[in-house]
């Protein structure tokens, strides 16, 4: 075993899995940079709170309707040529959201960026299932996790400082360092010899939607998109602020609301980047399954206590385990999908599904719990809200391993 541990270890990511490591890096790091700026930005255009909030959404709305569009473009033309066009179209899309007139305009910009976001998500998520050596698909899938998460805490520091350029600023570098990337991967990806790399891509195999589903590995993957889809990026960025803004008010404490809902978000993203780190290379070695269940567990118990945390010295605590069971299942669940589909299929639509299980449920979460917190206050929102990761961890302890070498 130890032999074969540092056989793996040896292998290198390859060159080609690295430039999109490398543009996933600059992609979050500009995401980062306008998330802050966004809303007073929308706010400019003489919009209430439900304009504000409908340009931050209409980004996920169009990335969810047209998922099922980028799975079939990503199986058609291969992932290198739609992953290109998606950045690109994002990129285009933060020169338009700049110059944007009335807030229509912003709304369509804003949409249209979604519509690239999803072309460049799913080719992705297929090229690395295609790219990655078997033994390694746990790291590339970590490696490629820490570069967004690390890219997306730099980014608001970053963003801060270029708001005394002017509100359209952040924007039209944001749109820059997309183009940027653009062409780092088109240089990257297109100086294969010989055309070897497309003649493998035109060689593999569809697996459509309805083969995958058959696999309860796969059923048990969407489910954990979901679940990390609802409390992550949904319940985390919405109900964790307001939460914050209301406990923590007037309490003495060195921090105020708004500030100790950013310092509780920012502990998340380090526990999560932490355990990245260590999840994605044990996934390889002891299997997806155990780091999945495990995470899934500690997230939910993480997240579901958050409501009753009336410490901010405890809220920060459980915002840090919650941040490390969700990097716990993380790289392991999308190395699992990657197992399933292998490098001689093509999975367009099946990685297009996973992408709008986590949509769906940053969508229908926030909305929810809101309604919920609103009835009957944070604790049970926040409940509820592990519970939702607790039956993902079920449905997973039921699914087979889909690490072969394990």
């Amino acid at each position: 075993m130890s032999y074969m541990s540092a056989s793996v270890e040896k292998i290198k990511i390859p060159g080609e899995i690295r430039v999109l490591i490398v543009a996933a890096f600059i992609i979050a790091i500009g995401f980062g940079i306008i998330t802050p700026v966004l809303p007073q930005y929308a706010e400019s255009f003489g919009v209430g709170a439900f304009g504000v909030s409908a340009v931050v959404s209409i980004f996920g709305f169009a990335r969810l309707i047209f998922a099922p569009v980028s799975g079939k473009a990503t199986s058609k033309f291969g992932e290198s040529g739609v992953y290109i066009t998606g950045v690109t179209i994002v990129g285009i899309s933060m020169f338009a959201v700049a110059f944007a007139q009335n807030y229509t305009q912003l709304l369509i910009f804003r949409g249209m960026g979604g519509f690239g976001s999803t072309l460049f998500t799913v080719s992705a998520m297929s090229f690395l299932a295609a790219k990655s050596p078997p033994s390694i698909r746990g790291r590339v899938s970590g490696a490629y996790a820490s570069a967004f998460l690390i890219g997306n805490i730099s980014g608001p520091l970053v963003g801060g400082l270029l708001v005394a350029l002017g509100p359209r600023a952040p924007f039209l570098i944001y749109g820059g360092a997309l183009l940027i990337a653009s062409a780092v991967v088109y240089i990257g990806l297109h100086r294969q010899k010989n055309g070897k790399r497309h003649k493998v891509a035109d060689e593999r195999v569809e697996w459509s939607f309805g083969e995958a589903i058959k696999e309860h590995s796969y059923r048990a993957a969407l489910s954990s998109f979901f679940a990390n889809g609802w409390a992550t990026f949904g319940v985390r960025n919405s109900i964790m602020p307001l939460f914050a803004a209301s406990a923590f008010a007037g309490t003495g404490f060195f921090l105020d609301g708004a500030q100790t809902a950013a310092v509780a978000l920012s502990i998340f993203a380090v526990g999560n980047v932490l355990a990245v780190t260590f999840s994605s290379r044990l996934s390889d070695k002891y299997g997806r399954k155990p780091l999945i269940i495990i995470g899934l567990a500690v997230a939910a118990i993480g997240t579901g206590v958050l409501g009753v945390m009336t410490n901010p010295i405890l809220f920060f605590i459980a915002s840090l385990i919650a941040g490390a069971g969700t990097g716990m299942m993380n790289a392991p669940q999308q190395a699992a999908i990657a197992d399933l589909v292998g490098q001689e299929r093509k999975a367009g639509s099946v990685m297009s599904a996973a992408q709008m299980s986590s949509d769906i449920g940053a969508i229908v979460g926030p909305l929810f719990i809101g309604w919920i917190v609103d009835m009957y206050g944070f604790e049970l929102g926040f409940a509820i809200t592990g519970a939702i990761l607790a039956v993902a961890c079920l449905v997973w302890m039921s699914a087979p391993e889909t690490n072969v070498r394990v």
